[in-house]
């Protein structure tokens, strides 16, 4: 069958990576495994509409779950067709596994309880409040968590706010109050996150939108910035603060290859 590749396991993974990402996503509620995607496919996922000049290509897939489900997490991705990472999945059992799609040159990432890159974002108690991916908040948070933000991640974000406003709660909203209140617990994301809803807002000019589309993405990036600004600073954060650049805020992620 066209745009079908047969996995080690004999199961069908998709060419298309949108109706990939679904397909896991069926298997794990049909399995009792709770799987959440995060990245780009997930940003996709949530958009009703996307602009021509937002849209992009998906290379990978990114799925969180809680701990108990690694187990079978580890068995339902073999059965769907695809190849553990065995020795890095021993290495981080507590925090992150990787699983192969040899045929199309795909990876599947999965973090467990936590978002664990350039920082730390938590997930375990958030899981559960959407279906199928993270919470807008989480999601926006893992594209903005990186220390040197790349093109696809501020088209990501831009898409983002192109499709939903900043308020406080969650649902189809992004949740401003969720951000606000782990950016003021901690001051290296705080100083991450901030620069990097700042440089978003400075590329939105790179991308042929509306005039109206931009100026309601620019309102949302203030907004956003403007509530975590607001929020007030936990005794952690001050004391780090002082420190400020002299020490290195963030951690470098790990490179990984097959």
């Amino acid at each position: 069958m066209r745009g079908v590749a047969e996995g080690p396991g004999g199961s069908s993974i998709l060419e298309d990576i949108v109706a990939e990402g679904e397909r896991l996503l069926a298997l794990g509620e049909a399995t009792g495994v709770d799987m959440r995607l995060l990245g780009g496919v997930a940003v996709r996922l949530h958009a009703s509409q996307v602009p021509p000049a937002l849209a992009r290509e998906y290379k990978d897939l990114d799925f969180a779950i809680v701990k108990r489900h690694a187990g079978p997490l580890d068995q339902l991705m073999r059965d769907a067709g695809y190849a553990p990472h065995v020795s890095f999945n021993a290495m981080h059992a507590r925090e992150r596994a990787l699983f192969f799609d040899d045929q199309h040159g795909r990876q599947v990432d999965v973090f467990i309880d936590s978002f664990r890159m350039c920082h730390a974002i938590p997930l375990s108690d958030r899981l559960g409040l959407e279906r199928g991916t993270v919470p807008l908040a989480e999601l926006l948070l893992t594209k903005l968590q990186i220390i040197e933000v790349n093109e696809k991640d501020v088209r990501d974000t831009v898409l983002l706010l192109h499709g939903h406003p900043v308020e406080d709660h969650d649902g189809e909203a992004i949740n401003g109050a969720r951000i606000a209140e782990l950016c003021a617990a901690d001051w290296g994301l705080w100083r991450t996150i901030t620069a990097n809803l700042q440089r978003c807002g400075e590329h939105l000019g790179d991308y042929d939108l509306d005039e109206a589309d931009r100026d309601r993405i620019a309102a949302r990036f203030d907004l956003l910035l403007e509530r975590v600004e607001a929020e007030p600073k936990s005794r952690g954060w001050k004391l780090r603060a002082r420190v400020g650049e002299r020490k290195r805020w963030y951690d470098l992620p790990e490179e990984v290859t097959q």
